[in-house]
């Protein structure tokens, strides 16, 4: 019999700020994607909401708190050490100082320079689309 491949369910937040920039973070040097930027987030446990699972995540990993709003993209994704689900949420963020747990930089980025930074590869799409609702292209 064939093995089942586990499929993690992942969240991430596109988290806007006041100014319409949206918050891109780096992976530390010893963790998986590191030095890849990405929308933050995290693993969906069993049991768990995604809206509250990104707040708990968000809190936990950035020390901040954020709005969740509707999903904007889903994105099935297959990396050398598993095949994930991630569904990234637009947010809006509300406060907190940003600290860094599982990141060794963060910024505010504007829509139309997401593509710029070398993202994580589920993380391409999503950062695509925003690029292509803010230029119209």
């Amino acid at each position: 019999m064939e093995k089942q491949e586990t499929i993690v369910p992942v969240l991430a937040g596109i988290i806007e700020n006041a100014d319409g920039r949206i918050l891109l973070t780096r992976r530390k040097p010893h963790l998986s994607n590191a030095g890849k930027w990405e929308f933050p987030g995290g693993k969906l446990r069993p049991g768990e909401q995604p809206p509250a699972c990104l707040q708990r995540e968000l809190r936990e990993e950035l020390g901040i708190d954020v709005r969740v709003n509707d999903p904007f993209e889903i994105v099935n994704f297959t990396y050398d050490r598993g095949h994930i689900l991630l569904i990234a949420y637009r947010c809006q963020y509300r406060g907190g100082t940003i600290r860094m747990v599982d990141h060794d930089r963060y910024e505010w980025v504007r829509p139309e320079d997401l593509l710029k930074y070398d993202l994580s590869a589920a993380d391409i799409p999503i950062a695509q689309k925003l690029v292509a609702i803010h230029t119209g292209r």
